[in-house]
């Protein structure tokens, strides 16, 4: 382990001392974890470190390469910014949730066997799921019961394929693992879980949007995202991901498009954005690949900056559904500017970060013939500037003026989205540095005429398409039902029967 420290002992470390300091110095440890986290992995040598041997099998704590060391970056990177944004909590309980929560996901990152990343995949569920009960009210728990209850199941065949793919000779060694046999395909259902792939994805709009103002950001950098790191690790070319990533990129956007509450709404978004990434892995060519995870580091960065812009919003108005927001560019303009930063990233919009990112993937969905696929995902991405970036910003900032007193959220919830918005900004206009960290050696440029042209040409049709139909887009207070429709109607159709057999078991008295 010489010359390597492992970043999530940063994360932990910090967690505990947080139970003894106050003030200013617990604002120091909070932001002093996730920066040091980042500068370790600067001058972190790549090979294997942390292994030792356990029940005669060898546990790797510290496999350092490329494609680990994007993920920790920024996974160290966002979780600063997201600090930063929750630096006014009083109560350190959210920060301690939150850095175990960020610490367990630089586990599995940094984990070369199937054992370790499973222990730091069950403390991650565990630990994230107090971000939504802290919310403290009743729909926050039971979301919170509903989130845990999934991520066990997901937990469960995640040991259950590890213990099969390990009995029946395949080691434990986390690499490419097979497209085929009962282990390896329990793996990859643990896996889709956490991923959020259709249909097991419901647990991710319903806990998300529960989460406390602040817990949500940390939500949408890790579970999913780590989720993909595997998929990228252990499945890539496994052409099933192809189908479902390319369904849930339109399944996502079509949900958005139907939702009223804002960050629900960015939830499903957020699926759609993973449907990219998972058709990536399913292609599994290099510049797929290397397109998935740049997609994944973009999407934490301006995915963060949505939430924290909807967010600030529930912060400073207590409002969450659009049908009752309006006109608050006038009172929030900061927070207005930077959100639309994030819109234009995620839509797509030259000299931001979803331009040199989410293309690699459509291109590489071209250069495989997959007309279908290519197809899909440029009306997913038609969708989402129609969705996020025109909308729900006319919604919630430019519409009606509902004269709802409010103001720009504190500085440090703004300095957080001027984080996350420059971030966005040095992707796009220096793409080359950023292509430098990605992990396989695929070249790709993203700011030629046809790319411009094309881009351009889907923006300008869908705003038009948005100005012209203005009318049909206003937000409505409904409802949306989803696959988890199923299992609410269907586990209290059990508990029913359970009391009635109940009922009728129990001896008179």
């Amino acid at each position: 382990m010489t010359g390597w420290i492992h970043p999530a002992a940063f994360f932990f470390i910090a967690a505990a001392l947080l139970l003894f300091v106050k003030g200013k110095a617990k604002q120091g440890i909070i932001l002093a974890a996730p920066a040091l986290g980042f500068l370790s992995l600067l001058i972190a040598p790549e090979g294997d470190h942390g292994t030792t041997t356990f029940m005669g099998q060898q546990l790797i704590f510290g496999r350092v390469d490329r494609l680990s060391l994007i993920f920790g970056y920024i996974f160290t990177l966002m979780t600063f910014v997201g600090m930063t944004y929750a630096l006014h909590l009083k109560h350190e309980k959210e920060h301690i949730a939150a850095l175990l929560y960020g610490g367990s996901a630089l586990g599995v990152t940094f984990a070369g066997d199937l054992f370790t990343l499973f222990l730091f995949w069950e403390i991650m569920a565990f630990s994230s799921v107090f971000l939504i009960w802290f919310k403290g009210d009743k729909p926050s728990s039971a979301a919170g019961f509903r989130y845990l209850l999934m991520h066990i199941v997901g937990g469960l065949f995640l040991l259950g394929g590890i213990v099969i793919h390990a009995a029946g000779g395949g080691g434990i060694a986390f690499n490419a693992l097979p497209h085929a046999g009962l282990g390896a395909t329990l793996i990859l259902i643990g896996f889709l879980l956490n991923a959020a792939v259709p249909p097991l994805h419901a647990w991710l709009a319903d806990a998300y949007p529960e989460a406390t103002v602040t817990g949500i950001i940390f939500l949408s950098i890790f579970t999913t995202k780590t989720a993909v790191y595997a998929l990228v690790r252990g499945f890539p070319g496994t052409e099933i991901l192809i189908v479902l990533g390319a369904v849930m990129a339109v399944y996502g956007v079509v949900y958005a498009m139907l939702e009223n509450d804002i960050r629900r709404l960015l939830s499903y978004h957020m699926l759609s954005q993973i449907g990219y990434m998972v058709v990536g892995v399913g292609i599994g060519s290099e510049l797929a690949r290397n397109g998935a995870v740049a997609l994944a580091v973009a999407n934490i960065v301006y995915k963060g900056l949505l939430l924290m812009g909807m967010s600030s919003v529930l912060f400073m108005t207590g409002k969450r559904k659009a049908s009752e927001l309006g006109g608050l560019y006038r009172t929030m303009p900061w927070t207005f500017r930077l959100f639309m930063i994030g819109g234009l990233s995620i839509s797509g919009f030259p000299l931001l970060a979803g331009f040199v990112s989410k293309s690699m993937v459509v291109s590489a969905a071209a250069e495989a013939h997959q007309g279908w696929v290519f197809l899909l995902l440029t009306l997913a991405s038609a969708g989402t500037f129609l969705s996020t970036t025109l909308k729900l910003p006319y919604a919630v900032f430019l519409g009606e003026d509902k004269k709802i007193a409010a103001t720009d959220p504190p500085k440090n919830m703004l300095v957080a989205m001027g984080l996350a918005a420059l971030l966005c900004v040095l992707m796009g206009v220096l793409p080359g540095l950023f292509y430098r960290l990605l992990p396989f050696p695929a070249e790709y440029h993203p700011y030629t005429v046809a790319h411009l042209v094309e881009s351009l040409q889907i923006l300008c049709a869908t705003a038009l398409g948005f100005i012209f139909f203005l009318h049909k887009f206003h937000s409505e207070n409904t409802i949306s039902l989803d696959i988890d429709w199923f299992y609410r109607k269907g586990a209290a159709a059990f508990l029913w029967l359970a009391k009635l057999n109940k009922s009728f078991s129990s001896p008179e008295r």
